[in-house]
C-alpha cells in the first residue's frame, strides 16, 4: 500500500461521510432510522444507501485525478465494512448498547435531558446546542470504519 494512496481515500471518504451524514440524509430518515421494526431499518438502510452512493460519487472521481490504482474488490470490500458498521451504530440502540458495556453511558447523555448537567435556558427548559454526547460517539465510531475502509480500499 502507498501511503500516498492510503491518505487520498482516507481523506475523500471523511469528507463524503461528512456530506452524506449531514447533507445528503433527508430528516425523515434521520428521524425514523432509530425506529423499532422494519420501518426503522428500512429507513436506516436507505440513508446508507444514500451515504455510500455519496462516498462513490466523491471517491471515484478523486481517485481517476490523482491516478490511484484502486481494485474493484478493494472498493467494495472497503464500502461495504463501512455501511454495514454505518447502518449498526445508527439504529442507535445498538450505539448506545456499545456505550453502556464500554462504560460511556454518562458522556452518551451528555447534552441531552438525560444528563444530570444538561444545558437550561434561565426558565429551566431544555437549552439549543450543538452537539451531544451520543452524537460524538457516533461520529468518532464512523471514524473508525472509515480508517478500516480506507485500508482495505488501498490493500485488497
Amino acid at each position: 500500500m502507498d501511503a500516498t494512496t492510503f491518505a487520498a481515500v482516507f481523506i475523500a471518504l471523511y469528507v463524503a461521510h461528512s456530506v452524506g451524514d449531514h447533507w445528503v440524509q433527508t430528516s425523515a430518515q434521520s428521524a425514523a432510522k432509530c425506529r423499532p421494526g422494519w420501518a426503522g431499518r428500512l429507513a436506516d438502510a436507505r440513508h446508507v444507501a444514500t451515504l455510500t452512493l455519496t462516498k462513490v460519487v466523491l471517491l471515484l472521481p478523486v481517485a481517476a485525478a490523482l491516478g490511484l490504482r484502486l481494485s474493484a474488490f478493494g472498493l467494495v470490500a472497503g464500502l461495504g465494512v463501512d455501511a454495514v458498521t454505518h447502518w449498526w451504530a445508527d439504529r442507535r440502540t445498538t450505539l448506545a448498547w456499545l456505550a453502556k458495556v464500554t462504560g460511556q453511558s454518562e458522556f452518551y447523555r451528555l447534552g441531552t435531558p438525560a444528563h444530570p448537567a444538561h444545558p437550561t435556558t434561565a426558565d429551566g427548559k431544555p437549552a439549543a446546542h450543538l452537539g451531544t454526547g451520543a452524537y460524538a460517539l457516533d461520529q468518532s465510531f464512523h471514524h473508525l470504519w472509515l480508517l478500516v475502509a480506507a485500508v482495505l480500499i488501498t490493500t485488497l
